[in-house]
């Protein structure tokens, strides 16, 4: 799926859409997402501030999605575990940049092309208008080849 397509979709997915976050950019290759989370009066906590689950939903599903975009669909990606951390209150919008490197793809690739299974943390922060982190959010991935491999790396 193009990512101009897949940022539609996810900006109609009712999880985002009724929760105010919003899709703002994924670059074509998938190495990149920008996520914003707009404060509304129904997503905000007893104190006014951002809802903690609302921040965390705007960062739960990119990681894997672009690694099953950047690896192809030989690989199995799932998400293993996620942490988060809340720095401080976030008021107003707050935004998430997600980046994933060529050389960190690539290193991914060719251990799960070992056979191996393989875990790995991926982090984002979450920025308030003033620039301020408001949360670091940690993921885990599970990733591996779908069949088994040799000793090259070829599907056996």
């Amino acid at each position: 799926m193009k990512a101009s397509r897949l940022r539609l979709l996810m900006n109609l997915w009712p999880p985002f859409a009724c929760s105010g976050i919003r899709v703002e950019r994924i670059a074509d290759d998938f190495s990149a997402v920008r996520v914003a989370l707009h404060q509304r009066w129904y997503n905000r906590n007893y104190v006014g501030s951002h809802f903690g689950g609302s921040l965390f939903a705007m960062t739960d599903p990119f990681f894997m999605m672009m690694l099953l975009h950047q690896l192809g669909s030989d690989y199995i990606v799932w998400d293993k575990a996620a942490h988060i951390e809340f720095v401080k209150p976030g008021r107003g919008t707050v935004t998430a940049d997600f980046y994933l490197d060529a050389d960190t793809v690539a290193s991914l690739r060719a251990a799960a092309d070992r056979g191996e299974r393989v875990r790995h943390w991926f982090e984002v922060a979450v920025h308030g208008t003033d620039g301020e982190v408001v949360a670091k959010v940690r993921k885990q991935l599970y990733i591996r080849h779908k069949r088994p491999v040799d000793g090259a790396g070829q599907p056996e």
